[in-house]
């Protein structure tokens, strides 16, 4: 049936009619399942919610580890992180639709009363316009509409009169003057107080910005100008989706993930792997792009605009072309989107499926969220990053993001396959297990050794709990029709009814551009999925054949070789830097072999400058071959450890990143770690004399500092005193894991088999934690392992049920060699020993030196007898793209 909605009707939701489509050949839930299911996130919510206004309230974001709130200035600073946070209450503006979807109404009405008298918008800070549009006046709005939902009723809020509308177009208003540029691109950050005055306001001097923070707009603009009556918002929003949507490469139909405001070029330097494309520019789902085009599908279901409409569909179209090899999605080059441009995939175009359920592609979204569950299942979380080739972690932290629940809520109300609620039940496990903590719930510091990080967004209440419990209610366990609404990619609630309110007209499109659609693939019509899957077992079918993907590799089809090749493509293990006909084959794969300065190479491969796209796809290999076969060969990289803090009132909750020792007990051989000891801090707390206080350092954990000799030392001191492990805290203020590369400790020169006990490195911000509960609980008992144990009940650990590869460190864990004690010189590179990250591709050279001098650097080398471990030495130019290209798509 074909149907176009008008401004006088409110359009029709896709979803409704995918509902009960088809079912997997398995016993179906029952409902008391469902219902304690759905009760346990209800509890899960509670956790999370009271510890926030009782340890964090006024604070934007509860600190979950310290039970303390975040207040942005006071605490190190997280980079662009930090952005989101605007000294407006952050969380509880974020959670307050989601109080009234769980049915607690009280509770929202006490919240409303607080933000009324709290919160304050004309704060002199910077922050980010896409999270404050998306968290904060979202939030407003959503809590606007439930209290108006529930004044309607009759029973609640009869006293409210629209305070958090008011708030909301004071709020808008704030962020309007960032659209003062010649594009109507949003500038990406604005004063709250000041607007956008330029350097004095710390504002208006960005020329870059992400398609996604000038692309998630509208909703929220648009619901504002509906609901206020002033138009100035939506014409705003739809104006810089008029500039996106004119400035997409016309070839391909695709956008780019970084944008100039000012001139609409396309900006971004890619490096994928070990790969660096200079001047090129790529598309995908994921982060920096994901919410534009969430926004364009929603616009169109919320505002009943076909404009919106056609544009998505005219930009899903290519998406399925390019980027879309189920169950991977690809990010290719805007100008060549036959080209991949990276080899790794990030958490969050996780939300994809969902979005290609409300399209009513059902297919992909089940085999893109099938490979995803796999991860999940292998990792308890997705990591920030995964290589899609070989599926390893690349990124190991999850900050507890909500996109994959999202996509098993829309699926499941799709298939009302009961697959879908197992894989709600696992989400809700894994997060009780491994990301409870006292205080709320911790993000994860590395997916593989179950760490924490001392961090709670305030996404994790305004969605995660959102999707979760819709999973599991009944339509009776709903105090509205969610129906009714749409999800903003914040997860808050607008009224659909909100399309048939007074608005501006939008600009009409250019249809000579325009691509011609295809009905066949429901660009125009809601799909009936009964028709197009008569068979109950359906998405079983297309769930078998990816479930072995995560432990194998996925390779791609093997092209046809270009004619004139003639010859197998090089491998890395027969690559020798002196032989010419090799130099020549890395040429043609576009990869240059750069003779640095110090008689170190450097392999770096453009792509555009391979002979063809076949030999690029072979320097890709090539260059993935290299850094497994260097990563191989480092025997001293050790991946990084866990400290467990398993005693009273934590009982495991609580796992702090460590740094590995290269001598003393391999923790990774040990099934069970080291247990039963409680941390004691030695005397003296250097640890680099015989210890006094050995009476109470035996059978137990001694706590050191770091300093004034070398860690060897200390080691043999608090072993001679009968300590069964030790843990080393950085004496440098203020470091952490979340900023700093993580130790390796290495031994003092001499030999070191005489030390028998493991030694952990802390650094000063995780070392605090640690201490603060020795402070507050006297007795703590630790356990030391490579990975946390999972926490079969209270006080009782058991080995976590899934294994931790021997995969590199993750970019914010990047090893360090660390050899001795001296606190105030840096260690200078020499040739003797390399240590190598996978996803930062930066390998440092470091010597040994003594806890007094260095020692002089060791002399050039021939560059042409340089061997494979060395030629991936200094990625100095590359780190510092990669580390950029983070740093925008945060």
């Amino acid at each position: 049936v074909r149907f176009h909605p008008t401004t006088t009707m409110p359009p029709l939701l896709f979803l409704p009619l995918l509902l009960g489509a088809f079912y997997d050949l398995g016993q179906a839930m029952s409902q008391d399942e469902k219902l304690r299911l759905r009760n346990q996130v209800i509890e899960m919510f509670d956790h999370a919610y009271q510890n926030y206004m009782d340890h964090a309230y006024p604070a934007d974001e509860l600190m979950p580890l310290t039970c303390r709130g975040r207040v942005r200035g006071l605490e190190p600073s997280r980079g662009d992180v930090d952005d989101a946070l605007g000294r407006f209450s952050l969380t509880l503006i974020d959670t307050l639709d989601t109080l009234v979807l769980l049915n607690k109404t009280t509770e929202f009405e006490a919240a409303v009363r607080r933000v009324l008298s709290d919160v304050r918008l004309d704060n002199d800070i910077v922050v980010s316009v896409f999270e404050t549009n998306i968290r904060v006046l979202g939030g407003l709005l959503g809590g606007h509409s439930m209290a108006v939902m529930l004044k309607e009723g009759g029973q609640h809020m009869q006293w409210y009169q629209d305070e958090l509308l008011h708030m909301a177009k004071d709020l808008g208003l704030r962020l309007l003057p960032a659209f003062n540029t010649s594009s109507g691109l949003p500038y990406p950050r604005v004063n709250l107080k000041y607007g956008v005055r330029g350097p004095e306001t710390r504002t208006g001097t960005e020329t870059d910005t992400c398609t996604a923070c000038a692309g998630t707009i509208i909703l929220e603009f648009a619901a504002l100008s509906r609901f206020t009556g002033d138009p100035v918002f939506e014409a705003h929003a739809r104006r810089a989706l008029d500039f996106l949507w004119e400035k997409r490469q016309r070839n391909s139909n695709l956008v780019g993930t970084t944008i100039n405001i000012h001139s609409g070029e396309w900006i971004h330097r890619i490096i994928s792997l070990l790969m660096v494309f200079p001047n090129a520019y790529y598309n995908g789902v994921g982060a920096g792009i994901d919410s534009y085009y969430e926004y364009l599908l929603k616009a169109y279901i919320l505002l009943g605009d076909d404009q919106f409409l056609q544009r998505f569909n005219i930009h899903y179209a290519s998406i399925m072309k390019y980027i879309s090899q189920p169950p991977l999605l690809l990010d290719v080059h805007i100008h060549k989107p036959l080209l991949p441009a990276r080899t790794w995939m990030d958490s969050l175009l996780a939300f994809f499926p969902g979005l290609q359920v409300l399209k009513g592609d059902i297919r992909p979204a089940i085999e893109t969220h099938e490979m995803l569950y796999q991860v999940t299942k292998k990792h308890n979380f997705l990591p920030e990053t995964i290589f899609q080739i070989l599926q390893m972690v690349h990124w190991a932290q999850h900050p507890l993001r909500p996109e994959f629940a999202e996509s098993t809520y829309f699926l499941y109300k799709a298939t009302g396959d009961p697959y879908y609620l197992e894989a709600g039940r696992t989400i809700l496990d894994n997060l009780n297990r491994f990301a409870r903590v006292p205080c709320g719930f911790a993000a994860m510091k590395d997916v593989r050794t179950g760490s924490h990080e001392d961090r709670m967004d305030s996404f994790f209440l305004a969605e995660m709990f959102k999707y979760l419990f819709l999973l599991f209610a009944e339509e009776e366990d709903l105090p509205f029709d969610v129906e009714d609404y749409v999800f903003t990619t914040e997860a808050h609630l607008l009224p659909l009814s909100l399309s048939i309110a007074p608005h501006s007209s939008s600009s009409p499109l250019n249809t000579t551009s325009e691509v011609e659609l295809d009905d066949s693939n429901f660009d125009w019509t809601c799909p009936n999925t009964r028709l197009l899957f008569p068979d109950p077992a359906f998405p079983r079918h297309l769930r078998e054949p990816i479930r072995s993907a995560v432990d194998k590799s996925c390779p791609r089809p093997a092209p046809h070789r270009e004619p004139g090749m003639g010859r197998p493509p090089l491998r890395a293990q027969d690559f020798m830097a002196n032989n010419p006909e090799h130099l020549e084959l890395l040429r043609r794969m576009g990869v240059n072999l750069i003779h640095l300065k110090d008689g170190r190479v450097q392999l770096v491969q453009h792509a555009t400058q391979a002979v063809s796209a076949i030999a690029a796809e072979d320097g890709v290999r090539f260059m993935q071959e290299m850094m497994e076969l260097s990563s191989q060969q480092q025997k001293e990289q050790l991946p990084p450890r866990a400290i467990q803090i398993v005693s009273h009132p934590f009982y495991g909750r609580v796992v702090l990143t460590a740094g590995p020792a290269q001598f003393g007990t391999d923790l990774s051989k040990s099934s069970t770690g080291v247990s039963g000891g409680f941390v004691t801090v030695a005397e003296p707390y250097s640890g680099c004399s015989e210890i006094a206080n050995a009476e109470y350092i035996q059978g137990n954990i001694a706590l050191l500092q770091r300093g004034q000799c070398m860690f060897a030392e200390k080691a043999r001191h608090i072993q001679k005193a009968g300590a069964i492990g030790g843990i080393v805290i950085d004496d440098n203020e203020g470091s952490s894991s979340d900023t700093a590369p993580l130790f390796q400790m290495a031994g003092d020169g001499r030999n070191t088999d005489d030390v028998t006990l493991p030694l952990l490195f802390l650094f000063h911000k995780e070392g605090n934690i640690l201490l603060e509960a020795l402070k507050e609980y006297r007795e703590v008992e630790v356990l030391l392992s490579d990975k946390a144990r999972d926490r079969a009940e209270e006080g009782c650990l058991t080995e976590a049920t899934t294994s931790t590869s021997a995969e590199p460190i993750n970019q914010s864990q990047m090893s360090t060699l660390e050899l001795d004690e001296s606190t105030s010189e840096e260690v200078q590179p020499t040739h003797e020993e390399v240590t190598e990250e996978l996803g930062d591709l930066e390998a440092q050279v470091l010597h040994e030196r003594d806890s007094e001098q260095r020692k002089e650097p060791v002399g050039e080398s021939d560059p042409s007898s340089q061997t494979v471990d060395e030629l991936l030495a200094d990625w100095q130019e590359d780190l510092e793209a990669f580390r950029q290209m983070e740093k925008d798509e945060l």
